[in-house]
Formats: structure tokens, C-alpha cells, sequence
């Protein structure tokens, strides 16, 4: 029943998370329709809103405050409207390498002074040993890195938008905003197949429920 729950809570986890992304997708496709120079900004709207929605519906469900989605809510919310304001795609663009080096950060630097964040974040999820938290935490710093780097490779050489020509990497490589908005369901897709990765770590050392979350 416990290991029920748990499969429970990280399915509404994923669609939490995974909720905005979708709502992103969707109005920014649509309002490429009638709006395309426009679209970037209104989806970007959008996704603050469905963002905040899904940090209320985090905090009703899991009845405690995630820490993690409250900062990258605050990242989220805070880069957004700046593009908006100055209407200036770059910070839309930027955005989800902010967000990712930022969790990445947080775990390495974290790791540096004895602390495992990923540990305090997801110990209520999984009962692990602490090598094991220390093994998945490092996975997940170096995928954070990956995702920005795969973010900074795809917006730098979007060559329908105010992209500086000085921002590009490797000058044949073209991509259009629209590439970049859409790539986020590839994004979602291979996040689920690294965190499906993770599962016969996690399920090799996961400790049977008994309310002691020592490690």
C-alpha cells in the first residue's frame, strides 16, 4: 500500500511539473495562428499562470511546500516577466538554462559543505542509504547540466529571432523559435526515460516503509 502511494504521488508530481509545459505548448502553437511575433510572450503568460497553478496544486496535494518548485516557480515567474516587460525573447530563451544550471548548483554546492539536498528534498519519496541518495543526487546535477547545455545549443542558433549572430556556436546550424518552443516535449521525453533510468537503482535499495527516514 505504501509503495502504491508513493507511485501515486510522483505520477501527480510528473503532472504537475509536466502540466505548464504542456499549456506552453499548446497557446504558444496557437497563437503563432494569429499573432506570431506576439506568440513567444503570450505563451510565455500562459505558462507563468499554469506555473503558479501548479505550485498551489503542489502544495494542496503533497500538504507541504516544495521547496524546489517554489524557487524555480520564482525563476519561472521572474525571467518571464522581465521578457515581457522589455519584450525581449533572450530571457524567455535563457530561461530554462537558468533553471537547470541553478538545480544543478544547488545539488553540487549543497554536496560541498556534507549536505544532500536532493536527500532533504525526496526522502518523504524514497528510503535510500546515503551513498545511494549521493549516487542519484550526482546523476541528477549532471543531467541538470546536460539540459542546459542541450537549451543553450538550440536557442543560440535560432536564426528567426533577435539571437545575435555573436551568440551562435557553430554557424551552420539553423533552428527556428518555433523548433526551440516545441523541443520542449522532447525535453519531457527524455527527462521520463533518465528518471525511468533511475529505477533499478532506486528499487535495488529501497528500504521497506517503517517511519524512520535515518539513513
Amino acid at each position: 500500500m505504501a509503495q502504491t502511494q508513493k507511485t501515486s504521488e510522483q505520477s501527480s508530481r510528473l503532472l504537475i511539473e509536466a502540466g505548464p509545459i504542456g499549456v506552453w505548448i499548446v497557446v504558444y502553437n496557437v497563437a503563432r495562428m494569429f499573432a506570431a511575433d506576439q506568440a513567444i510572450y503570450i505563451g510565455t503568460g500562459a505558462y507563468m499562470l499554469a506555473a503558479t497553478i501548479a505550485l498551489v496544486m503542489s502544495i494542496r496535494i503533497e500538504k507541504r511546500i516544495p521547496p524546489m518548485l517554489v524557487m524555480t516557480t520564482i525563476i519561472v515567474l521572474g525571467l518571464g516577466a522581465i521578457g515581457i516587460v522589455l519584450q525581449d525573447p533572450i530571457f524567455i530563451y535563457a530561461k530554462p538554462t537558468i533553471i537547470n544550471l541553478f538545480l544543478s548548483f544547488m545539488i553540487f554546492t549543497s554536496m560541498a559543505f556534507g549536505v544532500n539536498v536532493w536527500k532533504l528534498f525526496f526522502k518523504h519519496i524514497f528510503q535510500l542509504p546515503d551513498h545511494v541518495w549521493t549516487i542519484y543526487a550526482i546523476r541528477w546535477g549532471l543531467w541538470f547540466q546536460f539540459l542546459a547545455f542541450l537549451n543553450e545549443l538550440m536557442w543560440r542558433h535560432i536564426t528567426d529571432s533577435t539571437v545575435p549572430e555573436s551568440a551562435r556556436w557553430f554557424s551552420g546550424l539553423i533552428l527556428s523559435e518555433n523548433f526551440w518552443a516545441n523541443a520542449k516535449l522532447g525535453v519531457i521525453g527524455l527527462s521520463v526515460i533518465f528518471m525511468a533510468a533511475q529505477f533499478p537503482l532506486l528499487m535495488k535499495y529501497q528500504r521497506p516503509v517503517d517511519g524512520n527516514d535515518d539513513a
